[in-house]
């Protein structure tokens, strides 16, 4: 594997999905996640109105800045990467988010989100690779650095193939979001962010297996199984990490 194929496993790909040279990356895993977004404005391209999505989800929603590319046809990109995937609908709705927020006056046919909230086909999903050349073959698409991004507005794209270790090196400074930072994001975007199961209240009862018949089993040995069993749901493992706590405190002292 390449360095720059090393760079857009790590930023865009589900796990165990290597990038394909030519041809569409497939976004979604086989769990119905993804942890890669695409913006698209384009006919024309303009930097200049897609700037303000780039520099409003670093300095409002402080988020790590998303990749700029150029489409090779007539458009800006720009590639959001996530630490951990999330659903489909929830990626569809932060860009919906970022064009309400950001590009509102911008015509909506003129942004091509991937994934979308239109209903479109399934294959909008998953973008084209980039770089890559185009139909013609004389037009690449590419990442570029953001201080030569208004530099392709008349054309945005390549004439040659950029240099894959230059693309690789653009590529090496960016993070990806945390699981925290892109829930931040969602809930300052007015989005309801994954939640995680509510807490029961603490005399809710435990449901796990049994012990064999006529094994005994020591209780805090019982609660650490508990809390230590990934199959159990979160809710109760946390009852049985505070019962385990409550026990180590021993009684209120007088």
């Amino acid at each position: 594997m390449t360095r720059l194929q090393q760079e857009l496993q790590r930023l865009y790909l589900p796990p165990g999905t290597a990038p394909a040279e030519a041809g569409p990356w497939p976004l979604v895993g086989a769990d119905g996640r993804m942890r890669a977004m695409v913006l698209e404005l384009h006919s024309p391209a303009d930097w200049a109105a897609l700037s303000q999505v780039w520099q409003g989800v670093q300095a409002d929603l402080d988020l790590p800045a998303p990749a700029i590319a150029v489409s090779g046809r007539d458009g800006y990109q720009l590639w959001f990467a996530l630490e951990a995937p999330v659903p489909v609908a929830q990626a569809a709705a932060f860009l919906e988010a970022l064009r309400q927020r950001y590009l509102g006056s911008v015509k909506p046919w003129r942004l091509h989100r991937l994934p979308a909230t239109d209903g479109g086909d399934q294959p909008a999903w998953h973008p084209a690779a980039v770089p890559a050349p185009q139909a013609d073959d004389e037009h690449w698409s590419a990442f570029v650095a953001p201080d030569l991004a208004p530099v392709f507005a008349d054309t945005p794209w390549l004439d040659t193939p950029p240099n894959p270790d230059g693309q690789a090196s653009l590529l090496a400074p960016l993070r990806c979001a945390t699981a925290a930072a892109f829930q931040r994001a969602l809930q300052a975007c007015g989005l309801v962010a994954e939640a995680p199961p509510p807490v029961k209240a603490a005399t809710a009862p435990v449901m796990v297996a049994a012990p064999a018949a006529g094994v005994p089993q020591d209780p805090r040995q019982f609660l650490l199984s508990v809390m230590h069993d990934a199959s159990v749901p979160l809710a109760q493992r946390i009852e049985a990490a505070k019962a385990l706590l409550g026990a180590a405190a021993g009684p209120p002292r007088g």
